[in-house]
């Protein structure tokens, strides 16, 4: 007994998806296998060449999207292969969620194209409940939730459990409570490493002779001090204020700013421009002022030398 087989079915199942080197995206084609059979002898009239599948439409609708959100389409699929899989819907509810929060689209594009990973997120099991701790553990208003991700866009891919609730409760007990509450300027702290970034930080602080009141202190009055590098901020700007400035390490106890300014585009520069005339001014006076005050304030140092060797 003879079967008979569907030309249309074999035709189909003998496709394939070319890939093309030159390009970071597939090129899906369906092309047809020789067969001894034509389609004459089978008496089907000629059927039209398919150049183009679905997948390959919806594979350029999804980059499409990517462009006009301002995302590197070759980086998003370097960084993330699940997005070759991902329906364009699953990509738009990123977008939906992140929109809900009052983050606007421009801004989302670039925290996507920063974080391709967020692209296949499920917004209900892994951004909605990062949203909820910042906004119910945290106390976050949520007018500022916006600020706070766009200031730290790392934090949406942080695990709340493992990341981020432990060093909540490590921050909340240093002292940063009450009025030193972690707001949407400091959220940032909340993606740092207890163990390997936030200790170090104050270990080497109290190397410096500092008690830990001070650094404390220190911590809460310029809470950036906790994201400063140690090898390239502490030890270089530490070791210029005393050797060169000559300065006393309980003044920067009382102005741990100095820590926030350039070392190479303003601590040293006016520095030196002190030592040239024979100056001396405390960090705050040094440091606070613009470019402008503070040359201002040099040049009235200078006249008012000159008339006191006048007189």
């Amino acid at each position: 007994m003879l079967t008979w087989k569907n030309p249309l079915k074999t035709l189909l199942s003998s496709s394939s998806i070319t890939p093309n080197p030159s390009s970071p995206f597939p090129i899906c084609s369906i092309s047809p296998k020789p067969t001894k059979t034509s389609l004459k002898s089978l008496h089907l009239s000629p059927q039209p060449t398919i150049t183009t599948t679905d997948c390959g439409l919806k594979f350029r609708e999804k980059i499409l999207y990517l462009q006009a959100l301002k995302i590197n389409p070759t980086k998003a699929l370097q960084q993330n292969p699940h997005l070759r899989s991902a329906t364009l819907d699953t990509i738009k509810s990123v977008e939906v969620c992140l929109f809900s929060m009052g983050i606007e689209r421009s801004a989302i594009g670039r925290i996507l194209d920063m974080h391709p990973q967020l692209l296949t997120s499920d917004p209900y099991t892994d951004l909605y409940p990062i949203f909820d701790f910042l906004l119910n553990d945290v106390v976050i208003p949520f007018h500022d939730i916006r600020k706070s991700i766009i200031r730290c866009p790392r934090i949406l891919v942080c695990s709340v459990e493992d990341q981020l609730k432990p060093t909540f409760q490590f921050l909340k007990e240093f002292g940063f409570v009450g009025q030193n509450r972690i707001t949407c300027q400091t959220t940032v702290l909340l993606v740092s490493s207890v163990e390997l970034t936030l200790n170090p930080k104050i270990d080497y602080m109290l190397s410096l002779g500092f008690e830990r009141d001070d650094v404390v202190n220190m911590v809460l009055r310029s809470p950036g001090l906790l994201t400063f590098s140690i090898e390239k901020n502490f030890r270089p700007k530490v070791e210029y204020f005393l050797i060169e400035m000559h300065g006393d390490i309980g003044e920067l106890k009382k102005f741990p700013q100095y820590f926030s300014f350039s070392l190479e585009g303003k601590i040293k520069p006016r520095h030196r421009l002190l030592v040239e005339h024979g100056f001396t001014l405390s960090l705050s006076e040094m440091l606070k002022v613009s470019d402008g005050e503070f040359h201002a304030r040099l040049i009235e140092m200078r006249l008012r030398l000159l008339e006191d060797k006048q007189l």
